[in-house]
């Protein structure tokens, strides 16, 4: 197990190498091409600045999604496709355009991390109630109902980004493609990673209490689990994680899907490990994604990093959700 672990923490020290090496070179005469060579003093503060924000951004979704996944006893479960991500963008769009039609500052409104943290609220909320009726055992209606819930939030989403300057709008296009922000604030950077680290701490100090919410209620609740307060606080970690990556980089899908499994596959179902195997297995996921995105030139600017998360976690998904209607094995892939 101890030998896992170090491969991933190698492939982990790898990608984000990578990431500091591949860029636009210069080549012999003067024209810039994508090259792989050590990164000059110039670059090598953006792109560490860059590697940090994808780094954040993948430990907050995998978590959040691995935090869900327990919460609703649900493979399918992760802040994309249960419409939490989407929920978040359309709070941000909120801020955004009542900012813009009131000339005031998003701060007179609590900001862009408040915006999607009332929107994931929102979101996960109307999510708790659709589990709570389907008693969290139809995984193929529940992520049906969250791809539909999702659909219709991105929907306002782009519907509030008509009220926003035109200035502003393209911006906001972008950022509701998934996208991480190539020269981040550093104060935003460290907030970002202490919600991580405090998150991923919380999580793992459940690591028992979640392994026994995997059996039913009553089993649970005779060996001592408080059901109420473990779901609570399941239900608020899950929210504020997905909250704080979707205000920084934008709705990323799939991650909190993926990288959860992809633990379980290499590592172990018991969370004491899954945790912080899960972790990551979310830096790698997006570090990946986004060196993909670095070394994929189209001629016509880099892509953004949701775009390469949703082509790969788009399938995983669809295969997933095929092997709950065959009634396969949720957990066990």
């Amino acid at each position: 197990m101890t030998l896992r672990f170090c491969i991933l923490v190698f492939v982990v020290l790898l990608l984000a190498f990578l990431r500091l090496c591949v860029g636009p070179q210069a080549d012999s005469d003067g024209n810039i091409v994508l090259g792989l060579a050590l990164p000059t003093a110039q670059t090598l503060q953006f792109r560490a600045l860059s590697i940090a924000g994808a780094g954040a951004v993948g430990l907050l979704l995998a978590l959040s999604g691995l935090a869900l996944q327990a919460l609703l006893r649900n493979p399918l479960a992760s802040p994309f496709t249960l419409g939490v991500s989407s929920g978040a963008s359309f709070g941000v769009a909120c801020v955004l355009a009542l900012a813009a039609t009131t000339g005031l500052s998003t701060r007179a409104f609590g900001g862009e991390f408040t915006g999607a943290l009332v929107g994931a609220a929102l979101a996960l909320g109307l999510v708790w109630i659709l589990a709570k009726r389907a008693s969290g055992r139809d995984a193929v209606a529940l992520a049906l109902a969250g791809v539909v819930l999702g659909g219709v939030m991105s929907s306002g989403a782009m519907l509030l980004e008509q009220i926003v300057p035109r200035g502003l709008r393209g911006d906001l296009l972008a950022w509701m493609a998934g996208r991480i922000p190539e020269l981040p604030e550093f104060s935003t950077l460290l907030a970002l990673w202490s919600i991580a680290i405090v998150g991923m701490l919380l999580v793992w100090r459940m690591a028992h209490v979640l392994d026994l919410l995997m059996l039913d209620d009553d089993e649970a609740s005779a060996a001592g689990v408080r059901l109420v307060r473990t779901r609570v606080a399941l239900f608020l970690i899950g929210g504020v994680l997905a909250a704080a990556a979707v205000s920084f980089a934008g709705p990323i899908g799939f991650v909190g899907l993926v990288a959860p499994h992809a633990a379980r596959l290499f590592i172990s179902h018991r969370h004491a490990l899954l945790v912080p195997a899960t972790a990551l297995c979310g830096v790698i996921v997006l570090l990946g994604a986004d060196l993909f995105r670095q070394a994929l030139d189209l001629g016509t600017g880099r892509l953004p990093v949701g775009i390469i998360t949703a082509l790969v976690g788009g399938p995983f998904f669809l295969w997933m959700l095929s092997r709950s209607r065959r009634g396969g094995s949720e957990w066990n892939l």
